[in-house]
């Protein structure tokens, strides 16, 4: 009992996470700007203390924007009528918001400045060697889309199927991935029968209709022919 009363407040926590990215404008700005900053890090020679900061920032940052919309829901549970108290509350809240954010990029100029000038070729340069690491930033980002996607248009929950097919998309970014980067046929044949095997498995257990998983088949390949046509092929 009192691990399934964690596992309910684990869940909990998640559901109140996805609603602040779900339903928040400025959240999922502020997950997007964090994201890509965690993407250009991995590119650069960071000290620990360095990656301190930013774990700082970014995480001060969303806490601040989650407890704002806290504040401004159990405000408006109260009344939906003008209050200057209710509006002082939440102005405070949201200038909290707003000292996190301008702290985020205080930070982030004192970490990056002196780094983005002297290592913009270099990571160019690893972008275009590193193909391992090019198919790892493709799923990702294929991911991101897709969530995306799911929270404006589908009204099931993010990881209990809804369009398009999130699984299907990284099994063909996969099987994409493979048959440009080996250009053997048999490599290509064995990838595609593993797409396929995971496309027939959302299908035939109804989690995903066969259009879901079309549409979320072709976003990975269509995604990850750009992303390898720019920078590789």
């Amino acid at each position: 009992m009192r691990n399934r009363r964690l596992l309910d407040s684990f869940g909990f926590a998640l559901n109140g996470l996805l609603y602040c990215l779900k339903t928040q404008r400025n959240m999922r700005i502020h997950t997007a700007a964090a994201l890509l900053i965690i993407i250009i890090s991995l590119f650069l020679k960071l000290s620990r203390t360095d990656v301190i900061m930013l774990i700082f920032a970014i995480s001060l940052v969303l806490i601040c924007e989650m407890i704002n919309t806290a504040i401004e829901k159990s405000i408006d549970l109260f009344t939906d009528k003008y209050h200057p108290l209710a509006k002082i509350s939440k102005d405070v809240a949201a200038g909290a918001v707003f000292l996190a954010s301008f702290n985020a990029v205080a930070i982030g100029y004192l970490v990056f400045f002196n780094k983005a000038i002297s290592t913009t070729e270099t990571i160019i340069s690893r972008i275009l060697k590193s193909q391992l690491h090019i198919t790892t930033i493709t799923i990702l980002g294929i991911l991101i889309f897709v969530v995306l996607i799911k929270m404006r248009f589908s009204r099931k929950t993010i990881l209990q199927g809804g369009m398009p097919s999130g699984h299907a998309a990284v099994a063909f970014s996969l099987v994409t991935a493979a048959a440009l980067l080996s250009e053997n046929v048999l490599v290509s044949l064995f990838a595609f029968l593993l797409g396929l095997l995971v496309v027939q498995s959302r299908v035939e257990s109804k989690i995903h209709s066969m259009i879901e998983v079309l549409l979320g088949a072709a976003i990975g390949a269509l995604i990850t022919l750009l992303v390898y046509n720019f920078f590789i092929i």
